[in-house]
């Protein structure tokens, strides 16, 4: 028989299993190590990307644009890090289309208009300087009046400048520059050759003087006057009749139209009347008119001027006729 060595029996190693149980945690460290930071790079990639199409979406850029009816300030909107002479940073051009919008909402943009607001509340106080006569061309006239009031006391002087200060704010929201004679700052006038003065001087587009009239009760209605061909001394009326007539007839079919006041029924043809004795015209050297907006003497047309919401469409009126006329 073939003789064998008898090996002694081999005790199970304790250690064994806990070995095999760290090779496999270091074999999972080490592909952890490089699975880890490939996933981090590319979520982060994806969170880029996300990020990147919600500011897109959610932000869009938003040409300016001024409404109807917004006010902008004279010297635009501001950008205090932009550099000086250049468009604030991160504002996109205006677009063809955003600019004849704006051309739209401005119609009057590089227009000027003088509004003259006839007498002023203090006169009565200054009799002496309003009664001294000046120089109107053809003859010489008084500086001014003290204008006429309803019934009820309510006065010429105030009824011109508010719908004067509501025709300027119109006006401006359409681009326009507004210069007034006066704005109730004086203590009395000014005269009516200042008046003229002040709208040659601004080199005016147009201009319109705003009164009430002082006639009969029995009488009623508005009417636009109109100068007529002056030539005499400082007065040289042959350059604006014309265009002061074009004026006059706009501006009459507007405010018939939209404050329902019917023409004169005491003075002139259809709403017109063209007078040579007037200093605010006679000295003006741009197309200018007047309206009397009623009879602040009859009592229908006194009730109607002496309501604000009335005042606001003869405002309107005033404003709309400008505008057609500038921008006819």
């Amino acid at each position: 028989m073939t003789g064998r060595t008898t090996q002694p029996p081999v005790e199970p190693d304790p250690h064994s299993g806990r070995e095999r149980r760290a090779v496999r945690l270091r074999r999972a460290a080490k592909l952890t190590s490089v699975v880890l930071p490939v996933c981090l790079i590319g979520w982060l990639s994806w969170q880029a990307v996300a990020n990147s199409t919600r500011d897109v979406t959610s932000h869009p850029a938003v040409s300016p644009h001024y409404a109807e009816g917004d006010r902008v300030d004279a010297d635009g909107p501001s950008d205090a890090a932009a550099p000086a002479g250049s468009p604030s940073a991160g504002a996109p051009a205006p677009s063809p289309s955003a600019s004849a919008a704006g051309a739209a909402n401005l119609p009057l943009a590089g227009r000027t208009v003088l509004l003259d607001p006839g007498h002023n509340t203090g006169n009565a106080k200054h009799t002496a300087d309003i009664n001294r006569k000046v120089d109107i061309g053809n003859s010489r006239k008084e500086c001014d009046t003290t204008g006429t009031s309803t019934d009820a006391g309510y006065s010429e002087a105030e009824y011109t400048l508010d719908v004067v200060h509501r025709a300027r704010q119109i006006l401006q929201d359409r681009g326009a520059t507004v210069v007034l004679t006066q704005d109730g700052d004086r203590p009395w006038g000014p005269c009516i050759d200042e008046r003229a003065r002040i709208g040659n001087e601004a080199k005016a587009d147009a201009a319109v003087s705003i009164h009430a009239d002082g006639a009969p009760a029995s009488g009623s209605g508005f009417h636009v006057i109109m100068p007529a061909k002056v030539a005499a001394g400082p007065a040289d009326t042959s350059a604006i009749v014309d265009p002061s007539h074009r004026l006059g007839v706009l501006l009459r079919d507007t405010f018939k139209a939209q404050t329902g006041e019917p023409t004169s029924t005491y003075i002139g043809q259809q709403g017109l009347d063209t007078r040579s004795d007037l200093g605010g015209l006679n000295l003006s050297k741009v197309p200018k008119v007047f309206i009397e907006c009623g009879n602040m003497r009859n009592t229908g047309d006194a009730g109607r001027m002496s309501d604000p919401e009335w005042r606001q469409r003869a405002a309107q009126a005033v404003a709309d006729a400008l505008t057609s006329y500038l921008t006819g």
